[in-house]
């Protein structure tokens, strides 16, 4: 249907995001019913036996089976009415301006959305024409945007409705991407599967739905969602072991310490998930074991205008995951002030293992290892995007900027642009090595961020570098000019041919402060100003 001007004004995203969450929250009780029906079949069979007792069991089953497949779909109507919400906010936001840019003009805008001369400030002339068919195009924009979002969710409720009806229970779909496959073509499968079959896969093997890039972001959530509990359990069922030993281990200690920070980690997580706030978080990745890895996305990257991929440094797992998405959110809040008419979004991407040590942070290993996800990431990202492509812009912070550096020089990114924060080099010498053209690649250093110490200026310093970080003797890293870090040429330093921007005093970790010129440098490169 077609969105009319008195009903965008007044249009609730807000509500629509309640309702969702409201769904989304049936996911608990119906997985609760679900193991009380698994544990009514277990006592059922103790005691009773025979043709009887096995309709039984069997009933029990299909109803087993018919709950675990609701779940699924109770995510997706969340999903569904989160991104008419962000439609509309964006509609709304576009509308207003369209009624700024009329009043400005001395026009205005009656309640039908018509746009006419105001006789007590201006004269209609040519120019006057020229800006009220300016204002009414913007207006149709925004209304015309409005009414795709009413008509795109529709379409999916009606047909998750019909499924309903016709029963969530479908046969399994026929083969499986293999190992490593890449993201066009794991998109291409999942594109020649029915509804039917995707739900199947969801709700039977979401191990696999929710890791696999070129999946649709939505599916990998709802895929990722029902294995959150079982991630939990996990890390539960360490703790009680590492209690249990007696005596304790001499690294016990430490041992439970990391299981109850990610635990808390977890939980975090969880509850933003579970929060229904704006913008809805989405669950590409997580596991719990080691440090901990989890991709999160705010807004959906399937669907907006501008994408960040926010890649942390040295220590991030999965303990410290609330605070690391903190940062990518207030990058994305920033875009969202500065440009309120485009759909943005914002995704931590953690997935690979972060040193814990000053020792693992002078080797580029980790960094190396962590290419190929980084690579395979984007590409999905890429592969899963509706409608026109987004701009991707992949941002690293400390340890994390050398792991971008790196990907981009060995396997090549999907972005548009790089930036690098905090930066102890990032595995080239210049710009140009990165795959992308030097104009697209930023960075920004604080002048009291403590990674400016990271200069081996001696010849101590230097023997200390090429020992520990191999690849810096590849490259030919010595200190010669005084802008070279640890692994290679500062990217701050206009040397290195990429663009500078700004940042105020506050640490290594102060670029995301609020009042910093780096925030806002870091969101108009995002949004491409």
């Amino acid at each position: 249907m077609s969105v009319g001007y008195r009903q965008l004004w007044a249009a609730d995203p807000g509500g629509w995001r309640v309702a969702g969450a409201a769904w989304a929250g049936m996911v608990g009780p119906v997985d609760r019913r679900v193991g009380e029906l698994r544990g009514a079949g277990g006592r059922l069979r103790g005691g009773w036996s025979g043709a009887a007792a096995a309709a039984a069991d069997a009933r029990l089953a299909t109803l087993r089976d018919e709950l675990t497949s609701v779940a699924p779909a109770l995510i997706e109507v969340d999903q569904v009415l989160a991104e008419l919400a962000g439609r509309l906010t964006v509609a709304k936001a576009r509308l207003a301006a369209a009624v700024a840019q009329a009043d400005a003009a001395g026009l205005m805008v009656d309640r039908a959305g018509g746009v006419h001369v105001d006789p007590t400030r201006v004269r209609p002339t040519e120019r006057t024409g020229v800006a009220a068919a300016r204002v009414a195009a913007a207006l149709r924009d925004a209304l015309d945007g409005a009414g795709a979002a009413d008509r795109a969710a529709a379409d999916r409720l009606d047909e998750l409705a019909r499924a309903a009806g016709s029963g969530w229970v479908s046969p399994p779909p026929p083969g499986r991407p293999a190992a490593g496959a890449a993201p066009t073509l794991v998109r291409a499968w999942w594109s020649a599967l029915t509804p039917a079959q995707r739900r199947w896969l969801i709700g039977r093997e979401p191990a696999l739905v929710g890791r696999l890039d070129g999946v649709p972001v939505a599916a990998r959530d709802q895929a990722n969602r029902l294995r959150l509990g079982f991630w939990r359990e996990e890390l539960l069922a360490e703790r009680r072991r590492l209690l249990a030993r007696v005596p304790p281990e001499p690294l016990a200690a430490v041992r439970l310490h990391g299981v109850v920070g990610r635990l808390a980690g977890l939980d975090s997580l969880a509850g933003r998930l579970a929060a229904g706030g704006e913008p809805r978080a989405y669950l590409l990745g997580l596991d719990p074991a080691g440090e901990g890895r989890v991709v999160v996305a705010l807004g959906d990257p399937d669907h907006a205008d501008r994408v960040l991929t926010h890649v942390p440094g040295m220590t991030a797992g999965l303990d410290d995951a609330p605070g690391e998405l903190g940062r990518a959110a207030r990058v994305l809040d920033r875009c969202i002030e500065l440009a309120p008419g485009e759909r943005s979004a914002a995704v931590l991407w953690l997935d690979y293992d972060a040193p814990d040590f000053l020792a693992g942070a002078a080797s580029a290993g980790q960094a190396q290892d962590a290419g190929p996800a980084l690579h395979r990431f984007q590409e999905g990202l890429r592969a899963s995007h509706e409608g026109p492509p987004a701009r991707q812009t992949v941002l690293g912070h400390s340890y994390g900027s050398l792991v971008v550096g790196v990907a981009a020089r060995e396997h090549g990114l999907a972005a548009d642009a790089l930036v690098f924060v905090g930066s102890p080099g990032v595995g080239a010498s210049h710009a140009a090595e990165l795959g992308v053209p030097p104009g697209a690649v930023w960075a920004s250093s604080a002048p009291d961020d403590v990674i400016r110490a990271a200069r081996p200026a001696d010849e101590l310093g230097r023997r200390a570098l090429l020992g520990s970080a191999p690849l810096a003797a590849v490259l030919g890293w010595p200190n010669r000019t005084g802008h070279e870090l640890w692994f290679g040429h500062d990217p701050s330093d206009p040397g290195f041919g990429g663009r500078v921007f700004a940042s105020g005093r506050g640490g290594h970790t102060g670029y995301w402060d609020p009042g910093n010129p780096a925030l806002d440098g870091m969101a108009r490169v995002v949004l491409g100003r």
